[in-house]
């Protein structure tokens, strides 16, 4: 990921600027000019959130006021995109909030459909969805029929639950049903670009009604696409982990006929920042070829002496009646920034099908209080 000046840096301000003051000469943009020399030690959202600002002291009048200079921007340059429209998505969906009223919400709407080309109004959006959402949806839908990508991918996209770096719209986190015909729509899309994000939205819906992603994914599969497989697949992959029945069902991981030799661990003490290693073997017990999804789940010991599960891929196979497979993998406890280990007991176990085997435990040592030696 590039760095929030490689982004919104001053270039990309100061050429915001320039494109403003091309169509709008007579706007002295006070504000605007001063936001690129304040930059510097912000995260990226603050740089965009601070431009965005500026812009709206700039054009302090009404919705149509600063509406009609973005147009024009539009219009008449081709360089008016990337970076600098996040914040210019952003004041304009501000302003028709606080408007309040129907014209500038539904012209709001248009105008962050016309610019999402230019850089996605996926952000954007989430100010208009909070503010009237079944007129907004209402418009997104109309959306899943645009001849341009970005915009169809907008209507998803936009509209997910957990959108990563995007404020929570809480009408469709509690009812994501709300966003099904949206997604319906799209799930066929001819761009893999959309179908990604159709894919992803979906999944997120699965945080809370891994019913509804199932049952939605079982009508998808009934009416697919050569493309459908690989987006349901991409779609179900939370719940995959989590064993879901009926997630792994759909992909045809059936109940498993298998017999498993393990976890076994190789070391019942891992040092700190180690690694931990396991072997087992999954033999086909079965008369018939069975399809396995075969993960290992590592159960780490929290500072309260609990123990909290994550679960890694292993691997997917089909193994013949009576044939053998022998798993061998190496798990490091080196530190990284996304977690934090704690010393004393944890385990490892296998999950096949979505069924756990037992666990084999082990304990990592505590880190050096001679971090030289």
């Amino acid at each position: 990921m590039p760095f929030a000046d490689q982004l919104i840096g001053v270039d990309v301000a100061e050429r915001l600027v320039h494109e403003i003051h091309a169509v709008d000469p007579q706007c002295s943009l006070e504000n605007l000019r001063s936001a690129t020399k304040i930059l510097d030690p912000l995260s990226l959202r603050e740089r965009s959130d601070a431009l965005r600002d500026a812009l709206l002291t700039d054009y302090p009048e009404s919705y149509t006021q600063l509406a009609n200079v973005v147009k024009k921007a539009a219009e008449t340059s081709q360089t008016f995109s990337g970076w600098m429209i996040w914040p210019v998505t952003s004041a304009v969906a501000t302003r028709a909030d606080s408007e309040n009223t129907t014209a500038s919400f539904t012209d709001a709407m248009a105008l962050l459909g016309l610019l999402t080309p230019r850089l996605s109004s996926e952000f954007a959006i989430r100010v208009l969805l909070k503010h009237d959402l079944p007129a907004a949806l209402n418009l997104v839908q109309q959306w899943t029929d645009s001849s341009d990508e970005h915009v169809r991918r907008l209507a998803s996209e936009g509209t997910r639950p957990y959108l990563p770096w995007a404020v929570r719209v809480p009408q469709i986190v509690n009812d994501p049903a709300c966003t099904i015909p949206i997604l319906d729509a799209l799930y066929r899309d001819e761009s893999e670009y959309v179908r990604r994000s159709v894919a992803n939205h979906l999944n997120d819906i699965s945080r809370h009604d891994p019913e509804l992603v199932t049952s939605t994914a079982q009508r998808w599969m009934q009416a697919p696409e050569a493309t459908t497989p690989k987006l349901v697949k991409h779609a179900l992959r939370t719940l995959i982990k989590k064993g879901n029945p009926a997630a792994l069902a759909l992909l045809g991981f059936g109940t498993p006929t298998v017999e498993i030799n393990g976890p076994l661990i190789h070391e019942s003490q891992v040092p700190w920042g180690g690694t931990v290693n396991f072997t087992a073997t999954v033999r086909n017990t079965g008369a018939e070829p069975t399809q396995l999804a075969i993960d290992y789940v590592l159960h780490h010991q929290k500072a309260n002496g609990s123990t909290t599960a994550k679960v890694f891929k292993l691997t997917t196979r089909t193994l013949s009646p009576d044939e053998t497979l022998d798993i061998a993998r190496s798990h490091s406890f080196k530190a990284i920034t996304t977690r934090h280990y704690y010393p004393g007991t944890h385990s490892v176990s296998l999950q096949v099908n979505g069924v756990p085997t037992d666990t084999a435990e082990f304990e990592l040592l505590p880190e050096p209080t001679d971090k030289s030696s």
